[in-house]
């Protein structure tokens, strides 16, 4: 979590803190839960673009307590351990990755099912730094979504469920109908926590039925296209140029959390007995690591 002004008067950031999670994004997972019951009965999940982990929190508080549990968090930056995660840093296009997530899961696996050693939830709460272009920022956050899909449909058991962070835009509805075309339901959901001045939202898919007579497998040398493509399923730009009334699909958009709960978009006054709370997991390899380790030795002065 940051440590601007706005940061320090805003309550879910303070409240995270409170709470011991690392993210205020850790209440958007749980107002999520809460309309949509994802993590009831469940017992394999994987966390996609983890980092720093507080969805992985969540979900260590939800099912930590059930021994049968495996939870693996996936990242290209490390991250702190967190109780009752696996946390692996890999790169979730690549098929190594699928084998760890799966040897994760079939560790002490007493199961004999057909869809024993599959996740029943996938997640992934990652995004690319903005720039302020929203279709550049739509068009990017759209190709990791599919990275992470992409993974999901090599490891989902069917009947799972899977969620992401999308950015609307003019033709987010091309991506409800692709998905639309992977599960049973398909919704747009917007957590009270997530500040409604924010293009930021989450693609909700329940009940995962595969596509019949195509098995996924990763390919390093495939691209998302390709990968795709034995689905029947386009995403590239040419699909962009298709405007049949069948390529696009509106879901139901859903508003999530207590709507007597915090203002996400409003900042607080701060008390004159206001308290800064340290951050509860700082960052383990941060991008200005190396200035500050230059500034700590006084390698790093004003000419």
């Amino acid at each position: 979590m940051g440590k601007t002004s706005k940061d320090k008067r805003d309550l879910y950031y303070r409240r995270a803190k409170e709470d011991g999670y690392r993210a205020r994004s850790a209440y958007k997972l749980l107002q999520l839960d809460q309309q949509f019951h994802l993590l009831n009965n469940i017992t394999r999940v994987v966390d996609l673009c983890a980092a720093p982990g507080s969805w992985s929190q969540v979900l260590s508080h939800k099912l930590g307590s059930n021994p049968d549990a495996r939870i693996v968090a996936v990242d290209l930056q490390p991250m702190t351990p967190i109780d009752h995660v696996t946390t692996l840093q890999a790169d979730i296009t690549h098929p190594k990755t699928l084998q760890q997530i799966m040897d994760c899961f079939n560790d002490d696996d007493g199961g004999n099912g057909d869809d024993e050693g599959l996740a029943d939830f996938v997640c992934s709460d990652g995004a690319p730094d903005v720039t302020g272009m929203h279709d550049l920022d739509e068009y990017v956050q759209h190709q990791l979504v599919w990275a992470a899909f992409q993974l999901t449909t090599c490891i989902l058991k069917p009947g799972g469920s899977f969620v992401a962070k999308i950015f609307r835009g003019k033709d987010i509805d091309l991506m409800y109908k692709q998905l639309s075309k992977f599960f049973t339901k398909v919704y747009c959901a917007k957590p009270r926590s997530s500040r409604g001045t924010s293009l930021e939202a989450f693609i909700v898919c329940l009940g995962y039925k595969p596509i019949p007579n195509w098995t996924p497998k990763l390919d390093v040398n495939q691209s998302t296209d390709e990968f795709f493509e034995g689905a029947g399923i386009k995403h590239n730009d040419d699909v962009f140029d298709n405007k049949e009334d069948d390529e696009r699909l509106v879901v139901e958009f859903v508003a999530c959390g207590d709507v007597n709960d915090i203002d996400s978009d409003a900042t607080y006054s701060l008390d004159s007995d206001f308290v800064t709370l340290d951050p509860v997991q700082r960052p383990t390899a941060p991008p200005y690591k190396k200035a500050l380790e230059m500034k700590r030795d006084g390698k790093l002065t004003r000419r």
